[in-house]
Order: C-alpha cells, then structure tokens, then sequence
C-alpha cells in the first residue's frame, strides 16, 4: 500500500509540474469570470460528457474554449457545437497550451481518468464539475476532497437530480422526523452494469479515430477488443468503471445519503459471485453499516440491490395495495412508518400501519413539483457556474461527494471478497482486514 500511496503522490506532483513543465505561480491562474463570463474546458465529450457540455453551456455566460476526447468523431461533433473552441485529444496539451486561457473545467471520461484529469486542473486552481462517482479509488477520493479544500476551490459532482424537486422534497421530510429516527435503508436498481463472461483473448484493430493509448490513460495497458471498452462497456470492468454501485448507486444512495448526513460506513459485506479479476458482478447485494446521526437510530442498516430481478423480495419493501415497486429507488424505514422514494421526478410516499398517509408539502415552500427534465436537468449546471462566477454555492462539492463516492467504493472493494464483512477505519482509511487495502488505489500507468 505504501508503494501504491507513494506512485500516486508522484503523480499528482507530476500533473502540476513535471507533466507540463510549469510551476504554479499567480501569473498562471486565469482570471476567474473575466468580463462577467467563463471560459470553460470540457474532457470527454461524447454520451454524458455531451449531455454536460449541453447544459454547462446553455448558461449565458458561459464560453467554451477547449474541448477534449479520445475519439476523433466526438471531439469532431462537439466542435460542431462549438466551432471557435480549440480541440485536444490529450487534456495535458490542453492544459499546457491553454491554462491561462479558461476559468473552469468539466471532466466526463470514463471513471479511471476523473481523478488524473480532475486533480491536474485543480493543482492550477481551476474550479472543476466532475461526473460521478468523483473517483475511481478511494485514494483518489480522499486526495481530492483535500486539495480541493486546501486550495478553497469551487467543486461539484455530477449527480443532476440532487437538485431535482422531489429529491430536495425527501431530504426536507426525513428532517422534519416524518417517520422518525430511520433504521434502515434499502435501495436497488435492476441496471446490471456487470460482467460474468469469460475474459476476452486476443486482440482487434483500434478503430482510427481512436486514440487507445490515450483512453487507457493512467490504468493498466490491455490489448483493445471491440465492443468490451469504448465507448460504452467500460463501466463494468474493473480497470475503468465502478459497476453498477458506481453508476446507479451514487444517484439512488444521494438523497438517503444527504437526508440522512451520513458520514462513511464502518462495515461493509457484499453478496455475489467470486471475482475474475475483469469484470464486476452482475447481481450485488451489498449491506453498510453507518454509525448514528442525528436523524437515524444508534446504528443504521443499508442494503443496496442491483441486477436483474432487484430487489430481493422484504417486508419492508412491501407496498400498499399490492402495488409494485418502483423500477428504481429507496425506501427510508423509520420508528413512525416508512417513507419510499422512487427513482425519479416522483414525489416520495409516506406508509404508515401498511397504508399511505397524506403530507403536507406546502409548508416546505418548494413550490408545486416539477416534472421538466430538461429544466430540472440544467440546475445544478448551472449553480456551478454561477458559484465559478460568485453568485451561488455548488450543493454537491468534494468535500460532500468524496463521502459519498467513497462509501459508494467501499461497496465495490466488497465485492472482492464476497461475503465476507469488511471493517472500515474512517481516521485511518484503512481495512482492518489488510488484504482489502490494496485495492483502495492502484499504481499509475505512465502514457
């Protein structure tokens, strides 16, 4: 583990100097929102990397100036959009030939490149959006969340529906101790972001817009196969993505998560198959255990569900009149009745005694629900830019994602070891179980 620890410190040392040749200096910060306006840059923008160029830039005082992807083709399509921003293929030559030049970045890779890239515009003080879950490793994480602390930048992690209505609605209710202090959460997502096959052999020409050095980036090299990589199978396998936990779990484990102020889990025990060393498993039954706050009991039970068929069948999924479950979503237990929280623009639903109860939902002052995606989707765009220029405050920044992003890691580093319950040691971010601490980083590629 120390060696690991010590390669990735290098590395971030590097992303600020050794990488670009540049030191950081006051004449290499750009000026924030200058003439009213930010300048941003965009890594990765193709799938939801393209959904956030959209909606960053629908702001109106937004300007793009970069734009960087591995694939010629998205970058070509994005340049499209926007014709005066200048295109890179490696975000280290855009930070070296344009660091004076923006105010702000978004990173939308693949979940292996968020921190690499993330943590290299934050050593040159640019305020960074960064896609879910913010990090690859719980390293990474903690290393984030630091620097992005110590140098008071402005963060945010993208999770758009955590300022959704009904998500702002849900974390105003369990507050205001609707069904009392929770026990227990239960969360699931039948999205099966997995991979239970064989490991592929061999290897296939990379396509020639593709630059797969560049797209494996910081992790380990492989040979490409078609289809298993880019662009959109990397989320179940374990050099790249985080399964269907990272993907999923990071939106429905948000608001219980947030409500509830959580913090990181002491134990953590994962239910599925045995590890291949490639691919994630493709049903996962994971149980957290979170020490008390003050709106949950002494100690409070979480138990995420993903795969085909989620979640298993429990009495405390049960619905009122024989209703089924929402396809996606969260159920609150609490000491007055139970509060469901579908996955998503659905209101929550109070069950007390086996039946549903009215609520008031007036006297939080939201105003009537919204069910506007494009509307709801742009908000939390556009907070972070409005925070970048000094107008608001970001909801989801480092300091409250990294948390998040870890807790939702910790699940995955289960999954290594099946069944078996892990012990986590919050102050030293350690396992008690030495073995599970490898996989808490993982040593840097040089490309």
């Amino acid at each position: 583990m120390e060696n690991h620890n010590a390669d990735r410190r290098s590395f971030v040392k590097k992303s600020s100097l050794g990488l670009l040749g540049v030191a950081l200096a006051p004449s290499f910060i750009g000026k924030m929102g200058a003439n009213g306006r930010l300048r941003t840059a965009h890594i990765g923008v193709a799938g939801m990397g393209m959904a956030d160029l959209k909606s960053i830039s629908s702001h109106e005082l937004v300007d793009v100036v970069a734009l960087c992807d591995v694939d010629s083709n998205n970058l070509a399509a994005a340049k499209k959009l926007h014709p005066n921003a200048k295109g890179f293929a490696d975000y280290r030559k855009l930070f070296e030939e344009m660091g004076d030049d923006i105010d702000a970045v978004i990173v939308s890779t693949p979940d292996h490149t968020h921190a690499p890239a993330s943590m290299m515009a934050m050593n040159m003080n640019k305020p960074v959006y960064c896609q879910k879950p913010l990090t690859h490793h719980v390293s990474e994480a903690r290393a984030m969340r630091k620097l992005a602390e110590q140098k008071n930048l402005v963060t945010q992690m993208g999770i758009q529906v955590h300022s959704f209505y009904d998500y702002k609605l849900a974390t105003l209710l369990i507050q205001s101790g609707i069904i009392g202090k929770v026990n227990c959460v239960r969360a699931w997502s039948p999205k099966n972001w997995g991979y239970d096959g064989p490991i592929p052999e061999g290897s296939d020409p990379v396509p020639e817009t593709l630059d797969w050095n560049l797209w494996q980036g910081t992790a380990a090299e492989r040979p490409y196969k078609d289809g298993y990589y880019h662009p959109a199978n990397w989320r179940k396998l374990v050099d790249y993505g985080c399964g269907t936990l990272g993907d999923m779990g990071v939106h429905i484990f948000d608001t219980p998560y947030n409500a509830l102020q959580l913090d990181v889990p002491r134990t953590i025990k994962n239910k599925c198959r045995k590890p291949n060393g490639f691919g994630f498993p493709e049903h996962n039954t994971v149980t957290y255990e979170f020490p008390q706050t003050p709106y949950t009991t002494e100690t409070l039970k979480w138990v995420w569900y993903d795969g085909k068929g989620a979640p298993k069948k429990h009495k405390d999924l049960k619905l009122p009149n024989k209703e089924k479950l929402p396809l996606q979503g969260a159920m609150f237990m609490g000491e007055k009745g139970r509060l469901l929280l579908p996955h998503f623009q659905e209101l929550p639903k109070l069950i007390v005694d086996g039946e549903y109860k009215e609520m008031d939902i007036e006297s939080f002052n939201l105003g009537a629900p919204v069910r506007d995606y494009d509307s709801e989707g742009k908000k939390h765009y556009h907070q972070f830019v409005d925070a970048c220029l000094g107008k608001d405050e970001c909801s989801a920044p480092f300091s409250y994602a990294a948390k998040l992003t870890e807790t939702i890691l910790l699940g995955v580093i289960a999954g290594r070891f099946p069944n078996k319950t892990l012990h986590w040691d919050n102050n030293t971010a350690q396992f008690a179980e030495t073995e599970a601490n490898t996989f808490l980083d993982s040593t840097y590629r040089k490309f």
